[in-house]
């Protein structure tokens, strides 16, 4: 039994490693565990699974011998961007005055992904528990294929400039041994800096959680969780942003760049009263090793931690088969400068000849994503119908993931989501086998701006619409 047991977590872990996951509120997703799902998330005061540690490992104090698997079937579509055809023109000419986004709508592929998560908990005696937690953290896909997003960004193949970037003869002159002994003025010798596709990326992140409890007393929980992390990284089509990095070989189309890393998360529940249990729960951040493979892409030669979390929650039963819960979610975004650091920056140093400043792309202040910490605002309903059914609801607000003139690097990532509608249902075989069901749709979000520094006058917006399904089976012994 316990080789068996060994094998479906091997399994379960190997399977979430290898399954691509876009997650909801920013980069993490918008709850774990089937039944929190279906209630928008909440969780840190009413635990109801083995995933509870995952928003709040105190919580596995109050869930008894259990086991869940579960497995997602997430789709993050519509997913995309517009370019608006008002980028800069010579008016002389007609041609653009700088780096524009093709005008269009364009829709990322890839419209589904599986994404499995496992739980198990086991009673030591009346005062400890620990368990064990394997899901998806979170993740963000893109992927376009009808053309290279940034097919603007460079100059021709072999194309000869001055030094301040204008072609030397008019119509431009182009460097004939641009492949074999490129001139110094050739701003893109042998087209290594013409964008391919398709454009894509694609970050999976792994969490296993071994949480511990110990009860105070009866109505008192507090955990403790030791959080091991895994991800993988790639990054395709972004060939031109090699020019605006202190390290180009490393920015763009080297495969599958894996980090490892760690925390730590802490938690309490407590039944203050009959009807009221209080939550709290803070997971530190997680400190990874750096991806390698794209040191020129992010901040401090390709840092990229997994911001910390903090969840506050409150649930109050109503009736005997009536329960209300409420979170508070916030993540820090705003710490991790791979994430937060401006894109819509002057980047017109790290055009130019020689050693670049930190502010380019893998520099120690380079360019990022631009998103600001999140707060997450939940609340959900629990209601058992009889015995045997049980419904649940929830709904979610998050708040503004970036500012509008950020947008432009997130055409990669376009965490626009803020509302999350819910819904799920248990159905009790016996006292031992749960089946659970969980759906979430996440309307369309757009975030409209400019980024004046890098695309000057050209307007545009990211936009993403979202839909989650989920079903688990609970066996307690």
């Amino acid at each position: 039994m316990k080789s068996r047991k060994l094998h479906i977590v091997l399994l379960i872990t190997g399977t979430v490693c290898t399954s691509s996951a876009l997650a909801t509120n920013g980069y993490f997703s918008h709850g774990w565990g089937t039944k929190s799902k279906a209630m928008a998330g909440v969780a840190a005061a009413l635990p109801q699974d083995t995933l509870v540690s995952a928003t709040n490992p105190a919580g596995m104090g109050f869930i008894g011998n259990s086991l869940d698997l579960g497995v997602a079937f997430f789709s993050p579509s519509d997913r995309g961007y517009i370019a608006n055809d008002d980028f800069g023109r010579d008016p002389s000419t007609g041609f653009p005055t700088g780096p524009f986004v093709t005008p269009g709508k364009y829709t990322s592929n890839q419209d589904w992904f599986l994404v499995p998560s496992f739980g198990y908990n086991r009673v030591l005696d009346e005062k400890m528990t620990i368990g064990l937690s394997v899901f998806g953290n979170g993740g963000m896909n893109t992927k376009y294929m009808e053309r290279p997003v940034w097919e603007n960004f460079a100059l021709p193949q072999d194309m000869l400039v001055n030094p301040d970037g204008s072609p030397t003869t008019n119509p431009p002159s182009f460097d004939p041994n641009g492949c074999t002994s490129p001139q110094m003025n050739n701003a893109n010798p042998c087209g290594v800096f013409t964008a391919t596709v398709p454009t894509s990326i694609n970050l999976e992140q792994l969490f296993i959680e071994l949480p511990f409890t110990y009860k105070l007393n009866e109505h008192h929980s507090l955990g403790i969780a030791p959080v091991l992390a895994v991800q993988n990284f790639e990054a395709r089509g972004l060939e031109p942003f090699a020019q605006l990095s202190v390290d180009g070989d490393n920015v763009s189309n080297n495969g599958k760049d894996w980090s490892y890393g760690g925390g730590l998360h802490l938690g309490w529940v407590g039944e203050v009263h009959d009807r009221f249990t209080l939550g709290a729960s803070y997971r530190t951040k997680m400190w990874m090793t750096k991806l390698d493979d794209y040191a020129g892409l992010f901040a401090n030669g390709g840092d990229f931690d997994i911001p910390a979390m903090l969840a506050l929650g409150v649930s109050f039963k109503a009736t005997p088969g009536l329960v209300l819960a409420f979170d508070y979610q916030r993540i820090f975004y705003g710490d991790i400068d791979a994430i937060s650091n401006s894109n819509n920056t002057d980047i017109r140093a790290c055009q130019a000849p020689g050693p670049k400043p930190d502010t380019c792309l893998g520099g120690s202040d380079g360019l990022g994503f631009g998103w600001d910490s999140m707060d997450v605002y939940k609340a959900g309903l629990l209601w058992d119908v009889n015995p045997k059914w049980s419904l649940r609801g929830g709904v979610s607000y998050a708040s503004d993931f970036a500012p509008g003139g950020e947008g432009l690097f997130n055409v990669m990532a376009p965490a626009t989501i803020k509302w999350h509608y819910t819904f799920g249902t248990t159905y009790r075989l016996s006292p031992s086998n749960e089946f659970n069901f969980s759906f979430a749709y996440m309307p369309e979000e757009k975030l409209k701006g400019q980024n004046t520094n890098v695309t000057g006058a050209q307007s545009g917006a990211v936009y993403m619409e979202q839909k989650d399904i989920e079903i688990s089976w609970t066996h307690r012994f």
